[in-house]
């Protein structure tokens, strides 16, 4: 099963001190017997709201997540930990952070226990090469991360990682620095990449939030300009999303949420695809739109 290979991996890396270096960790994971390919998953959480409530854009998580295999551990990407260099969650017990405002009070009660793994950690530090990987003890689960994984898999029993934006890179820094986590889709990892392709909170019309499906002009160029690319797999066009024009630059307004969005493209393989869900404008200026790479 994924989780042994996992256990059995990890299990081998010293705890305090690493002293495996890169060669000897990669020939650890060549002798592991490689399981199926886990997909990669990009998924456009906005509100904080669809943690506790049941809508089409929940259904479509938990649908995309009953259709692939269960992993042995989550590596997420989210939106709303942005960092001075990258690091990465290396607790036992990461604590639910509940990173917003103004919100009911039920929304703050909601607590998600997944596990964390200090040694997957250590084993992703260990892993990416030419850029510094920091070890974090006082982050956790922040709202983009758990918001759509508690409706993905709501047992909470799957170990979860968040790997930080580092601000200091751009589109390409991003992209390369992703393409180096790809070994571990073969030994169970799930990546998650959390945030929206389409995401301008100056420009909500707060009085369509209720209207299916309204989007903007330009959100809706930028959108179909994305969905196209993605399909084509034309990332450098996505990557350098600074020289596509007006409605990019609207649709990213600043790029936190733009960027999961990389991590997960950065592990499409030659003869993979990515299935689109949740594929829906909000409000103006957001999009819910989600894919699967497999």
């Amino acid at each position: 099963m994924h989780r042994r290979t996992f256990n059995k991996i990890i299990s081998l890396l010293p705890l305090a001190g690493v002293s495996m270096n890169l060669g000897e960790l990669g020939n650890l994971m060549a002798e592991q017997p490689s399981t199926a390919t886990m997909p990669a998953m990009f998924v456009g959480h906005g509100n904080p709201m669809n943690a506790i409530e049941e809508n089409e854009f929940t259904r479509g998580w938990r649908d995309a997540a009953a259709k692939i295999p269960t992993p042995a551990v989550i590596i997420c990407i989210s939106a709303h930990w942005e960092t001075k260099g990258t690091l990465v969650t290396a607790m036992e017990k990461p604590k639910t952070i509940h990173d917003f405002g103004g919100f009911p009070r039920k929304l703050y009660e909601v607590q998600y226990p997944a596990p964390g793994s200090p040694e997957f950690a250590q084993t992703i530090k260990l892993t990416i090469k030419n850029h510094e990987i920091g070890l974090s003890q006082d982050w956790g689960l922040d709202h983009g991360c758990w918001s759509p994984i508690i409706k993905m898999y709501p047992d909470a029993n799957i170990p979860i990682v968040q790997l930080s934006l580092d601000y200091g890179l751009d589109g390409s820094g991003h992209f390369e620095l992703s393409k180096q986590l790809a070994a571990f889709r073969n030994n169970g990892a799930l990546l998650i990449g959390s945030g929206n392709m389409v995401h301008n909170l100056g420009l909500v019309a707060w009085d369509k939030m209720n209207e299916p499906d309204f989007g903007f002009d330009w959100a809706l160029e930028a959108s179909a300009k994305m969905k196209k690319y993605i399909s084509e797999k034309d990332f450098q066009s996505l990557i350098n999303y600074r020289k596509q024009g007006r409605a990019f630059d609207l649709a990213i307004n600043s790029a936190e949420h733009y960027l999961p969005m990389l991590y997960v493209l950065a592990l499409m393989g030659k003869n993979e695809k990515s299935t689109f869900f949740n594929d829906k404008a909000q409000a103006g200026s957001l999009t819910m739109t989600s894919f699967v790479v497999i």
